[in-house]
């Protein structure tokens, strides 16, 4: 089956939320950030891009009906209770659709966007069509001017079809080696827009300049463990990271970068490894790994979680997964998901002794 319809859309809709997103990072307020209830941040950017691309999708494939799991709804931005900040967002989202000669002359209202927004609760499921949005992957990043992204999936019969990812903070030359992907570069040689669908492989090509031509986009070809890199968030260290990495016979630090952007530039070979462990167990949203798994299938890596299992998309808003992801090249898999095996067993092992030690 053939995706090109919908994956135009995706591109179309995703790129205009990235357009969105920097026209707020050039002028970002005290007042455009807030936390949510769960203390995670969230900014007025997080909902014009869920906003925005809701819109796009049910204009572009108007015979579709249309599913969207996406992260926000409005009851959190209600919660704000500033007129001024649903103003602000209704204005982001007109003035970007706008700078698209085929929305121009369409009004919109702030309930329209509150709709938009809302429309993203969909529970996602195994059967059907549902889109897949993280509408500002790595907000943190992007309130610090990092690197962030737009990520968006479509699943289909619970299966990841085809994704479109925008890193807008991301250089246009890859980054292998080097360590330098929250450096800035020229504006004109930072912005990325992945894309792929199943089957066809994943590319890149100029967020700036989408009449250029899309570039295929392969995993590195590198099967040395002491000269690969990996990726891991920027959040608390998770020792096991490390303890994975020097099993495995990587000698460099972890390369630390927000949001699915460590996907996305592991797709084209700036790296060789992301790891994804926790402290403690919690759930992992769908829409943090549905578009960045897709462009890394595709780009000839494999996406799995610490048993080796592919990730299961198919069980609601919540991946079904063995306690961690595990994203790397084909070469370096069997490698790495035994240097994960050893490291999850003499964690037990220390669990289990300082309990006992406890008790005693």
């Amino acid at each position: 089956m053939s995706y090109d319809e919908m994956l135009a859309a995706a591109k179309k809709a995703v790129s205009l939320a990235a357009r969105l997103s920097n026209e707020v990072r050039k002028t970002l307020l005290v007042s455009d950030v807030w936390n949510k209830s769960d203390e995670s941040p969230v900014t007025v950017a997080d909902y014009g891009s869920q906003a925005v691309v809701s819109i796009v999708l049910e204009r572009e494939l108007k015979n579709e009906p249309i599913s969207l799991v996406a992260e926000e709804d409005s009851a959190e931005l209600r919660k704000v209770a500033a007129e001024t900040v649903l103003a602000r967002i209704t204005e982001l989202v007109k003035d970007t659709l706008a700078t698209d000669e085929s929305y121009a002359a369409s009004p919109l209202s702030s309930d329209d966007v509150l709709n938009a927004i809302d429309s993203g609760k969909s529970e996602g499921g195994p059967k059907g069509r549902h889109w897949v949005l993280d509408p500002i992957g790595g907000t943190r990043g992007f309130i610090r001017g990092e690197q962030y992204a737009i990520g968006l999936a479509l699943l289909v019969e619970g299966k990841v079809v085809l994704g479109v990812m925008a890193c807008p903070k991301l250089p246009l030359a890859s980054t292998a080696g080097s360590n330098t992907h929250n450096k800035s570069s020229s504006p004109e040689k930072v912005g990325c827009l992945f894309f792929g669908a199943v089957g066809t492989g994943a590319y890149v090509q100029s967020l700036n300049a989408l009449d250029s031509p899309p570039v295929k986009v392969e995993v590195s070809s590198n099967d040395d463990p002491a000269k690969a890199s990996f990726f891991e968030s920027y959040h608390t260290p998770v020792p096991i990271h490390n303890t994975i990495a020097k099993k495995l016979g990587i000698k460099e630090s972890p390369i630390k970068i927000n949001s699915q952007t460590k996907y996305a530039a592991l797709s084209r070979g700036d790296g060789e490894v992301y790891l994804r462990f926790t402290r403690k167990a919690r759930p992992e949203s769908i829409w943090n790994h549905a578009a960045g798994s897709i462009l890394v299938s595709e780009a000839g890596g494999k996406v799995t979680d610490a048993a080796g299992n592919p990730l299961d998309f198919s069980k609601g808003k919540y991946l079904d997964y063995k306690r961690g992801i595990v994203v790397t090249t084909q070469k370096l898999l069997p490698r790495l998901l035994k240097a994960v095996r050893e490291s999850l067993k003499e964690e037990e092992e220390e669990e289990e002794k300082a309990a006992s030690l406890k008790l005693n």
